[in-house]
């Protein structure tokens, strides 16, 4: 089993309105991404068992689906759930664009409050992978870091001028 992908980040906002833009559909479908990227469809049933199932379209026009099952929701500090690349039906697929990288992650976001600011961390780990889906997330990690930066901007953008 490989270590898991970690990235952190400070936001210049309240844990509650940080917990509020990754939890609530009106906020997520207007950040949620990475640069370039537009929400284009989601619905979100946040508990336990629950499912965010969301399409984007990419600069290139095509467009991606995903979605979440959650796990663990403990307001406001973390959220656990499986991360998968989805069709419209809400099955699970292949990464269009890596099909051997892993089918389920599981996924944990924490958010730790700091001086009136807040730290968000998120973990990634593939779960019932194969030997070459491991092998293509640790070949990912640098699209990983770059993708989530890029959404971790969005947030930071949507944070200091949407939610202000």
């Amino acid at each position: 089993m490989s270590a898991p992908f970690v990235i952190s980040r400070e936001f210049n906002a309240p844990r509650e309105r940080v917990w509020k833009a990754w939890t609530e559909v009106e906020h997520l479908r207007r950040w949620f991404g990475p640069a370039g990227f537009a929400m284009t469809q989601c619905k979100l049933d946040l508990r336990p068992g629950g499912i965010f199932h969301y399409a984007m379209r990419g600069p290139d026009g095509k467009e991606m689906w995903g979605k979440w099952v959650f796990r663990e929701i403990v307001a406001p500090e973390r959220i656990s759930l499986v991360n998968s690349f989805s069709d419209a039906a809400g099955g699970i697929t292949r990464h269009p664009m890596a099909p051997a990288w892993p089918r389920e992650m599981l996924s944990t976001t924490t958010f730790a409050e700091k001086g009136g600011k807040t730290v968000l961390t998120l973990e990634w780990k593939p779960i019932n992978a194969t030997p070459e889906e491991i092998a293509t997330f640790e070949g990912g990690r640098p699209g990983m870091t770059q993708g989530w930066t890029g959404t971790m901007d969005q947030l930071t953008n949507y944070l200091s001028k949407e939610m202000s």
